[in-house]
């Protein structure tokens, strides 16, 4: 079922069915993943495509889970994300570019560890339904891209060897559309 939204329309993220995720490689050998359990985002938009969407994240960086307390607390620690003094990390788009139906180039600042960058993130609109339990206009987002830890200046006593500089992300959320 399709439903067209009409008018600049508000969208908040459902923290039951949204998720935002990392993954980077140990010693060269595997993969470890990780998500942020406490964050918040939203998306603004006039157009039913979501083609001029504003997309804005705040994340609880103590919120951190690798499913290893002793490795989520390490990384909360100064040696990497350094929570006392950054509390959170912040997105909000500047610009969006649609490369195909559905999908897009989403560009913003990331500011992460005392450091603010430009990145661009590959977004996939996955499409807006009337939720059967809710009633509630509900959109599906994708968002998938790589950063550089290095670029904010996180981790740098361990090497590349011992830890990746990327980092790939992947958010999945669904947006509920905020009445009046």
């Amino acid at each position: 079922m399709s439903v067209t939204v009409f008018a600049q329309s508000n969208w908040n993220a459902d923290p039951y069915h949204s998720k935002l995720t990392f993954t980077v490689t140990h010693l060269g050998l595997s993969d470890v993943a990780g998500l942020f359990n406490k964050f918040e985002a939203t998306v603004t938009a006039q157009k039913e495509d979501f083609s001029d969407a504003v997309f804005q994240l705040t994340v609880d960086m103590s919120s951190i889970n690798t499913e290893v307390k002793m490795r989520d607390d390490h990384l909360r620690s100064a040696d990497f994300f350094d929570v006392a003094q950054f509390p959170n990390m912040t997105y909000k788009s500047t610009a969006i570019e649609k490369v195909a139906p559905n999908r897009y180039k989403l560009t913003g600042t990331l500011t992460m560890h005392g450091v603010a960058k430009e990145v661009v993130m590959d977004l996939w609109y996955r499409g807006t339904i009337e939720n059967p339990q809710s009633k509630a206009l509900t959109s599906g987002f994708q968002l998938t891209g790589t950063l550089k830890r290095s670029d904010f200046n996180i981790g740098p006593k361990f090497p590349e060897a011992a830890i990746s500089d990327e980092v790939h992300i992947k958010a999945d959320g669904e947006f509920i559309q905020q009445k009046g």
